[in-house]
């Protein structure tokens, strides 16, 4: 059995004392909400010591994919996050060497944002890390055992989407 929080282990306590129905998918749920706790915990902890949150690596792995950098737009827009967010996240990178920002050579009112050779040496070491702590999390998976899981994720994820389609419309 897989260790759950303390908050969802409450939770669990209080909905068997109310009898609730279907306290198997009560647990799958909290077991799955503890388990991406932990892989976020797990996550920062590797990126700390680098300066680094979940947001900024996301922005070096993007710069470094892009070779010629990207305009802040195109960099919010592909990392799924506000401009204003995009902004803060890439004064960081600025502030630590990590990034430059250039006006862009079409049109002088934009702006190109492109990794120094700072940026691009740490997110080189960053990807390889973050690499083999990914693989590290399913090492003890076979590979049927990861199919099977993808599927059933994929199974849930697609439920909860039915879901939501059903009740906007």
């Amino acid at each position: 059995m897989n260790t759950l929080e303390q908050k969802y282990l409450a939770l669990l306590q209080e909905a068997q004392r109310r009898q609730l129905p279907d306290l198997e998918s009560i647990r799958l749920c909290f077991q799955t909400l503890s388990l991406a706790a932990a892989i976020d915990r797990d996550c920062a902890a590797l990126l700390a010591p680098h300066g680094l949150t979940e947001g900024r690596f996301v922005l070096l792995f993007l710069l470094e994919a892009a070779g010629e950098g990207l305009a802040p737009n195109r960099l919010a827009e592909q990392a799924g996050v506000t401009r204003a967010t995009v902004t803060g996240l890439l004064d960081g990178l600025q502030r630590d060497g990590l990034i430059e920002r250039h006006a862009d050579t079409a049109d002088r009112r934009a702006l190109r944002i492109r990794l120094t050779r700072k940026g691009r040496q740490l997110a080189g070491k960053m990807f390889a890390q973050h690499g083999r702590w990914i693989a590290g999390l399913f090492a003890d998976l076979s590979p049927i055992e990861r199919r099977r899981l993808a599927t059933l994720l994929g199974k849930v994820a697609t439920g909860i989407a039915a879901r939501r389609e059903k009740a906007a419309a």
